[in-house]
């Protein structure tokens, strides 16, 4: 339908360090609602080339975003800039970029470390070539030393061998804690546990993975993190999340929301009835109900529509899924429109972002940022 934007991918959120999202209209630093992604060096108004169409996938760190193009580009946009050729993924950090280099004629795909600087120039701090299975370790690979005296072992780098019965099929990062999805579907958590994100029940740190033990026989297909809090998806499309909910991120009632309302409200004046003065519940003697600051569980979430979850994404304190129908819900912090509602209130309730609905688009995949989100959106059925 003309007037309608073109599927490909799309920004919204923080982009205080110019990170790459969509137009530059709105507030200075954030963008509140879907736009198409606009990448500089990509596309320049050409719509065969369009830089929503040209993006495969997107890397996000907290200062800039890595962009994987369908040429195995790898464009940088932030705090950090640059172009690498030949590139299949990245693993964005402030300090750091792993990035896999594609194979080339003569040469076995690799793995390069580089320094986060504001320009990506030079050569990569290490570089490791991707051995096949069943080969023998190659010291020449590994750096030199940096003084006498120093050593290094014969493996990859951050290397940690898992029990030998444990075959992993995804690993997500979150701020202090690591979730990995095993290969018949289990859920293991390790890291800091302080604020419930492992989902053991209590709050301790555990130093190697360990099985989610409420999860146990439930097959999942995805799991991710955010900050300080956790969710996986089931194969049956059910979505399961624990961890911290200062910001309402667990979709589970939250202090500092309903506090910010009240108060809202109060200095407003507004009625009642309005949706802007939504008052936070109270128990029957009129004080504040219970509210949940941390869930050390994991809980079942049912979305407003009843729809199965497909893909899920975390960003520091706000989530964001895809159902089945092809629909986005987003909640938690919204300081910077990350939840895509055109605004930037909070939330500790999953809600639709109408703009990939109005536009005829089917959502089929999102990545959060730390304080940002993207959309790969498709048409959908008129």
């Amino acid at each position: 339908m003309e007037g309608l934007p073109r599927p490909g991918w799309f920004g919204f959120g923080f982009r205080g360090f110019g990170q790459a999202l969509g137009s530059e209209r709105g507030l200075r630093g954030s963008l509140q609602g879907p736009e198409p992604l606009v990448v500089g060096g990509l596309g320049a108004g050409d719509p065969e080339k369009d830089a929503a169409a040209q993006v495969t996938q997107v890397r996000p760190s907290w200062s800039f975003t890595g962009f994987l193009t369908r040429d195995g580009r790898l464009v940088l946009s932030g705090s950090v800039n640059g172009q690498l050729p030949g590139c299949r993924d990245l693993l964005a950090s402030e300090q750091h970029l792993l990035v896999l280099r594609t194979e080339t004629e003569g040469s076995p795909a690799e793995m390069q470390a580089w320094a986060a600087a504001p320009e990506l120039r030079g050569t990569p701090l290490w570089t490791r070539q991707i051995l096949q299975r069943g080969d023998p370790p190659n010291p020449a690979l590994l750096p030199l030393a940096p003084e006498p005296g120093w050593y290094v072992r014969p493996m990859q780098p951050f290397s940690q061998p898992l029990c030998p019965d444990l075959k992993a099929r995804q690993l997500v990062l979150g701020a202090e804690h690591a979730l990995l999805l095993g290969g018949m579907g289990q859920v293991y958590t390790w890291g800091t546990g302080r604020l419930g994100q492992l989902g053991h029940g209590a709050l301790e740190a555990e130093l190697v993975p360990r099985p989610v033990e409420a999860l146990l026989g439930l097959a999942m297909a995805q799991v991710a993190a955010g900050g300080w809090h956790s969710l996986c998806v089931s194969e049956a499309g059910d979505l399961y999340i624990w961890g911290w909910n200062e910001s309402g991120q667990l979709a589970l009632p939250s202090r500092t929301i309903a506090e910010r309302e009240k108060t809202v409200a109060g200095a407003s004046g507004l009625s009642s009835c309005s949706p802007e003065a939504k008052k936070p519940a109270t128990d029957g003697d009129g004080d504040l109900a219970q509210f949940i600051a941390i869930q050390p569980f994991p809980a079942l979430l049912d979305l407003p529509s009843g729809s199965e979850v497909i893909k899920a994404s975390c960003g520091s304190r706000h989530t964001a899924v895809v159902t089945r129908d092809g629909e986005l819900y987003t909640w938690g912090w919204g300081k910077y429109g990350q939840l895509g509602h055109k605004n930037t209130a909070s939330l500790d309730q999953p809600q639709r972002v109408d703009y990939f609905t109005d536009n005829l688009l089917h959502v089929e995949a999102v990545i959060c940022g730390p304080w940002n989100t993207y959309v790969y959106a498709v048409k959908g059925k008129d």
